[in-house]
């Protein structure tokens, strides 16, 4: 089955790209912008930037080299992996020259590495040898699940095999999670025990300490505490999330039910705690870490791309492992709010970051952004980590949208598709998020249960099938039965604009509100000469009207604008005589202005802009 996670057990199964095909929608327009741009943008920009060459440089003279540095950060060689992986599922025609290009730079016993290849694992902490392999093996074992054995999957098995003769009787690990989970992938996909019990020692290593101390303290690299005993997750957001999948994937294999529950458990405290609207992850920006408790600033939000991406992955492998509807309720946040944002409309530019409050507009950018902050998307970055994954994650999405058990199908992602398992062929037709109606027809015959996701917004909803209509709940709409070719089940969402505000401990964003819909975070954005967002004021007692405008709702909300003195002590005391105002206080009697808002992942198409999603309230 062509799926990137592929567990031997658990309540679900993945149906993999193989059994869902996406029809044109707002997630297969995007995959196939991503196959026919995105992909190609990114190869064009590893050519450019000399890391490619970094590959062909390993089989040139030593003077030859020295006439031509090797290009890119320590860690560069990973980008390329993740863009294998992205061809390998999308079964893309570059693969085979790319893979031969990389092919050649191996070592005769397996190691691999344009930076390290003459000082090997002299730095465990920064080096990124470990994690570099890691995405060599995803993207082997993408093209061993959706085309079969070649040039590439051999170099990865070699790589795989050097891995544990170098490391499996010894206390090491890498300061960047991923090759746990990559490990334990290729022995699900070729059945050799030790990739499997070499990603169980990584991840029993971590925290004892493994690793040295630095500036940011052990918890940036997870190494403060054993994986079993942390009680959050903590330190580099990226990281954490991939030894968290790892973890999950390693209990799932090895039937460690203790180590699956404090994964659980960690994602429990950390959603309840440590997580943006929009389900992105990361408060600081100094280390790309979580913060602290309800630490949630939106202007400083962090909320990485390649954190959202893992935060999908890790909620994908515990919905498989428990059936848990509540890990794809955040995976469907993260995926339109973080993912979706993170790419521009024309497939050719990227969010590194995704702040919830943009106070200046960014100067646009041509070339390389030499930072990940910013409020517009760029074409790369020095640090190019984000445009990789959000191809390889797009090339392989379909894998996410349906799974099966022994009763049935079910449907976490309403995407317009085609799904098929054990004899049953069904069509699934919807605009969503735009419209909230989703109808599955049944192409080829067959029996069994077919559920539908119900949003835990979505109080209200109704399913519809052989002649009866019944309310359900947030959850799963169960529709069961014996299926003829034309039946037809009905799930409507009602999509009633809403308001949302936060937990009063977030104290960043005390006093203010956002508006959702659907599964949509909505946002101010102001372009050019369109009104200021610093001194706006949101009226939540009248209703939040919507339009449809060239296929896309927006909504509108009533404001009022702020008018503090000019030039004055930016303090006031109430008790103090003034004749006007309080600074910061609406005047006397303005009248409340519609203020347009915009989805949250469409910000930033328009041109540098201010940009906000939590809006100070009259309240």
């Amino acid at each position: 089955m062509a799926s990137p996670v592929l567990p031997s057990s658990g309540v679900l199964s993945p149906l993999g790209t193989d059994s869902v095909r996406p029809a044109p929608g707002f997630w297969g327009d995007r995959i196939a912008l991503n196959r026919e741009v995105t992909i190609a943008h990114c190869q064009e920009w590893m050519e450019r930037t000399g890391w490619i060459g970094n590959f062909r440089r390993l089989g040139a003279t030593p003077a030859q080299r020295g006439a031509h540095p090797r290009q890119g950060r320590e860690f560069s060689d990973s980008e390329i992996y993740k863009l294998l992986e992205a061809m390998a599922w999308a079964d893309h025609p570059n693969l085979p020259e790319l893979a031969a290009t990389v092919a050649a730079a191996q070592e005769e016993d397996g190691y691999l590495n344009t930076r390290w290849y003459d000082d090997r694992y002299s730095d465990f902490e920064w080096g990124h040898e470990l994690y570099c392999y890691g995405h060599l093996i995803q993207a082997g074992v993408a093209r061993l699940r959706a085309h079969g054995e070649d040039e590439l999957t051999k170099v990865v098995l070699r790589a795989a095999d050097h891995i544990c003769r170098r490391f499996m009787n010894t206390q090491e690990t890498c300061g960047h999670p991923v090759v746990e989970m990559a490990l334990v992938e290729l022995y699900r996909a070729t059945g050799t025990e030790r990739y499997l019990e070499m990603a169980r020692r990584f991840v029993e290593r971590r925290g004892l300490p493994a690793l040295g101390d630095i500036t940011f303290g052990r918890a940036y690299f997870q190494d403060d505490l054993p994986v079993r005993r942390a009680r959050v997750f903590r330190g580099h957001a990226v990281r954490a999330v991939y030894l968290a999948s790892g973890a999950v994937d390693v209990a799932v294999e090895t039937g460690d039910s203790e180590l699956l529950s404090a994964i659980e458990a960690q994602w429990e405290r950390t959603v309840a705690r440590r997580i943006h609207l929009t389900g992105g992850l990361g408060s600081r920006h100094s280390d790309e870490s979580f913060g602290e408790d309800f630490e949630l600033p939106p202007d400083r939000a962090y909320s990485e791309t390649c954190a959202g991406i893992g935060s999908i992955m890790l909620s994908h492998r515990l919905l498989l492992a428990t059936g848990n509807v509540r890990y794809a309720d955040l995976a469907e946040r993260t995926m339109f709010n973080v993912l979706a944002t993170a790419l521009a409309l024309d497939g050719r530019s990227f969010f590194y970051a995704s702040p919830l409050h943009v106070r200046v507009p960014a100067s646009p950018l041509e070339g390389v952004n030499q930072v990940a902050e910013g409020g517009l998307r760029s074409p790369w970055f020095t640090v190019s980590c984000c445009p990789s994954n959000i191809a390889r994650t797009y090339a392989s999405l379909a894998a996410y949208l349906a799974t099966s058990d022994a009763s049935g199908v079910q449907i976490h992602h309403h995407a317009p598709a085609e799904i098929r398992h054990g004899g049953l062929a069904l069509r699934v037709e919807t605009g969503y998020p735009w419209s909230g109606a989703v109808t599955v027809r049944v192409l080829e015959a067959g029996s069994g249960r077919i559920s539908l996701r119900v949003p835990p917004w979505a109080s209200g909803a109704r399913l519809s099938y052989g002649g009866a209509v019944r309310p359900v709940s947030p959850g799963y709409a169960v529709a069961e039965g014996e299926w003829r070719a034309g039946d037809e089940i009905r799930l409507d969402l009602p999509m009633t604009p809403r308001w949302t505000y936060p937990d009063p401990r977030a104290d960043a964003v005390r006093g203010c509100a956002a508006v959702e819909r659907g599964p949509l975070v909505y946002c101010a954005e102001s372009v050019g000469d369109e009104p200021p967002l610093s001194l706006i004021r949101a009226g939540t007692a009248t209703p939040v009207e919507h339009h449809l405008l060239d296929g896309v709702v927006e909504l509108d909300v009533q404001a009022s604008l702020l008018h503090p003195p000019a030039d004055a002590w930016p303090y006031s005391s109430p008790q103090a005589p003034q004749s006007a105002a309080p600074p910061g206080q609406p005047a006397p009697a303005p009248a409340g202005e519609p203020l347009r808002l915009v989805p949250y992942h469409r910000w930033g198409n328009r041109g540098p802009a201010t940009m906000r999603v939590w809006l100070p309230t009259t309240a």
